[in-house]
């Protein structure tokens, strides 16, 4: 097995894993132009809960602990589920909404962009939301409850432990049509990047540090595919691309009739702990998707990658900072413009 990866460094611990991961199913990983700014007028506060459900974060953590030890992709899930949250339509649980039975209004969890949102994301959700309503009823909405799980599995993974403001309310509003203009793609350019970021309020060092979130997490391969085989239209892989992570990916990859199942890390080195080893592989030239290897060949983002690379506890401190902006996009507020749900994927 190890034979595919011989150029690692040997100290990693998981190297002797990684073709697994790359050849693995999906489906077994779960046995094992609206633009939205950051709401500055309307307050979140760490104690928000204080009084109305004090122990708020210790039922999450429960659950969230458990899914963790019993799912552990469960934590790169839930923490994309947020940030799908997040830059559509603002942090307020719409991307939780499902469809309504006979409606011509799909929701967003039914676009295209988000139909490899997982499963067990959305149950930790829900495990989550069914026990906080078990001891505080109609309190707590489901948008607080996804902003404290993806906390949760980020520290769970190996990452900082960041107090989470809270007092969202849920959004009323849940289209799919909204989606795609509002997410990053697999091959976005630097400039597009910035540019989206920029619209919810994110600066530059919150776009790097966020995008270290790929440091556990995996992608199908049509994600990357273009990379491996007609980049950029020319019918030739990507030149950037490290040439033995490139046979590696061709061998679970190939160019026509592949499975469509098959995933890959985005850190091939640490690919279960949340560390910094993603800006490290940027560096040498293992970035899984063109969007994240485009960090270190942009002369803007570059400096930054590199910095983060090195030190560890600084890249938990923008990350950190990086996810209470985030958690801030067009926050909700009140019964004009949001909602309580009692069940997270229904309205009401």
């Amino acid at each position: 097995m190890s034979v595919l990866f011989p150029f690692l460094v040997p100290s990693f611990v998981f190297t002797c894993v990684l073709i697994f991961l790359l050849i693995v199913n999906s489906s077994v990983l779960s046995q094992a132009k609206t633009t939205n700014t950051t709401c500055s007028h309307i307050q979140l506060s760490i104690d928000y809960y204080t009084k109305s459900c004090p122990q708020v974060e210790q039922l999450i953590d429960s659950i969230t602990s458990q899914q963790f030890k019993d799912v552990p992709v469960s934590a790169p899930a839930t923490i994309r589920l947020f940030f799908h949250d997040c830059f559509v339509e603002g942090c307020d649980g719409s991307v939780l909404i499902s469809t309504e039975p006979g409606s011509n209004v799909l929701a967003e969890k039914e676009a295209e962009d988000n139909k490899d949102l997982r499963t067990e994301a959305f149950e930790t959700i829900t495990k989550a939301k069914s026990l906080v309503e078990s001891e505080c009823p109609g309190v707590v909405s489901c948008a607080d409850i996804l902003a404290i799980a993806a906390r949760d599995f980020v520290h769970l993974a190996g990452g900082p432990y960041y107090q989470v403001k809270k007092g969202r309310w849920d959004g009323k509003v849940s289209m799919a049509s909204r989606v795609s203009s509002n997410l990053p793609r697999a091959n976005s350019t630097v400039d597009q990047l910035i540019d989206l970021f920029t619209s919810k309020g994110l600066a530059l060092e919150d776009l790097v540090a966020l995008s270290g979130a790929h440091t556990i997490g995996f992608a199908h391969c049509r994600h990357f595919l273009s990379r491996l085989y007609n980049y950029e239209g020319n019918n030739k892989s990507d030149p950037i691309i490290d040439p033995r992570l490139l046979k590696a990916l061709r061998m679970s990859c190939p160019h026509f009739g592949g499975n469509t199942n098959v995933v890959a890390p985005f850190d091939v080195t640490t690919p279960f702990l949340f560390d910094h080893a993603y800006f490290a592989n940027l560096e040498a030239k293992l970035g899984l998707l063109a969007s994240d290897q485009a960090l270190f060949l942009d002369p803007r983002t570059k400096p930054l990658v590199q910095a983060l690379g090195e030190d560890e506890q600084r890249f938990f401190q923008a990350f950190s900072a990086a996810m209470e902006k985030m958690g801030s996009i067009k926050v909700k507020r009140g019964r004009r413009h949001g909602e309580k749900r009692k069940v997270c994927s229904m309205h009401g």
